[in-house]
């Protein structure tokens, strides 16, 4: 036993002994980093001086670290992907990738990564991609602190910013995408975590889930996209600490839940959003201790929507609370604060002694007729809801909260 972890340990010093680095740059032996991957083995460090590299497609499938210094630059020249990789154990930092291929009908990227495991991509900056790094069949990969600016025109024509397909394991962490078709895009990825990226300003989402479970999004930001988040036909999904604001167009939301069960919303911030949070064919959702403010609409809720539980939240200054479009409510909402509640507390047990009934009367005419949004301020729609409050006959009887709060929750 004691020859066998003699040998392992002689095995392991004489291979990081053997582990070279190969500088590249104008004035170095090598000029290519082409040639430089040619020449190194696994376990090599390749670094790329500053200057402009024009060599069409790079593929690596050794187990290599790039770093570039002083902010090479990768220039597809819109004609080539300009790093293809697959393999394990590759490290790639360092460097500016751009004018990546373009196309309406392949996902050409920056960096393609198929069948890979323990890649690390980060501190890189992509310039005009089609799609900026484009993640297939992988496990156990890093996307970390890239800056990521597209210039997409439509979605016909833009891919996304961080693309992963059919993966596991996968963190995607404190990168600044912006101007893609959609920020990050998950499709059949499971057991991931994206945490602390902005995904700003994209054509259609900030985010995107497809048939994606048991994933973490957490103290992202999401602003200024066409909708801030969609997950669709997923589960076990944990959203948590996130701010979603200015999500605002004609069909814009700050989350767009569909199809989606056993999952949390917590301690999110819903700002200025047209929708802050719409739900259809969701289960069993938890959504506590969110703030919804000044938004078009806080919450619609479809009627095909059960066991969803809205408590402890908070709304302030939102032109709808909460909307549907049905009259049978298979939701629960407790302990909301809601700044348009006008009850009492005798006991001063800081929860209102009446129930609050948050959709209006004038919110469901709206979903039946949105060109009714016209008589918004109008004194007549005023009338009518006080009426609908002293007697309810539109709005859904069992859509209540039957404690509110009478301040604001600690969040």
């Amino acid at each position: 036993m004691r020859l066998l972890s003699t040998t392992l340990l002689f095995v392991f010093f004489v291979t990081d002994a053997l582990a070279t680095t190969i500088v590249v740059g104008k004035n170095q032996a090598v000029r290519s980093l082409k040639k430089a991957i040619e020449l190194c083995h696994n376990g090599d460090t390749i670094q790329l001086l500053s200057g402009i590299y024009k060599e069409g497609n790079i593929t690596i499938q050794k187990a290599i670290t790039i770093i570039g210094i002083d902010d090479p630059v990768l220039d597809g020249e819109f004609k080539y992907e300009n790093l293809t990789i697959g393999g394990n154990d590759i490290h790639i930092s360092g460097l500016v990738l751009k004018n990546s291929r373009e196309s309406s009908s392949n996902d050409y990227a920056a960096i393609s990564i198929t069948d890979g495991t323990n890649i690390t991509i980060e501190n890189n900056k992509i310039i005009n991609a089609h799609f900026a790094i484009h993640v297939n069949n992988s496990t156990y990969c890093t996307i970390r602190n890239n800056d990521i600016q597209g210039q997409a025109k439509s979605e016909q024509s833009a891919g996304n910013g961080i693309h992963l397909w059919k993966c596991s394991h996968i963190l995607v962490e404190k990168n600044h995408i912006r101007g893609h078709r959609d920020g990050i895009y998950f499709e059949f990825v499971t057991y991931s975590d994206i945490k602390e990226n902005i995904s700003e300003k994209n054509i259609r989402y900030g985010l995107h889930f497809m048939f994606s479970n048991h994933d973490n999004y957490i103290r992202n930001t999401f602003s200024s996209n066409g909708t801030g988040v969609a997950v669709m036909y997923s589960n076990h999904v944990n959203m948590e600490f996130n701010v979603f604001e200015k999500n605002w167009g004609a069909a814009s939301y700050a989350i767009l839940l569909k199809e989606i069960s056993d999952s949390r919303i917590v301690s999110n911030k819903f700002l200025t959003n047209t929708v802050g949070l719409f739900l259809e064919g969701t289960s069993r959702i938890a959504i506590h201790k969110n703030l919804f403010k000044e938004n078009g609409w806080a919450v619609k809720v479809q009627a095909s929507c059960t066991d969803n539980n809205f408590y402890q939240n908070n709304f302030l200054q939102n032109t709808f609370d909460v909307s549907t479009n049905g009259s049978l409510v298979l939701n629960t909402f407790n302990n909301n604060y809601w700044d348009k509640y006008d009850g009492y507390d005798i006991n001063k047990d800081g929860v209102g002694d009446i129930p609050y009934h948050p959709v209006s009367m004038y919110s469901m005419v709206v979903e039946q007729n949105p060109n009714a949004l016209i008589l918004l301020k109008s004194f007549m729609v005023s009338l009518l809801d006080k009426a609908e409050k002293a007697i309810p006959s539109l709005t859904p009887e069992n859509l209540i909260d039957n404690k509110p709060m009478m301040k604001p929750n600690q969040l």
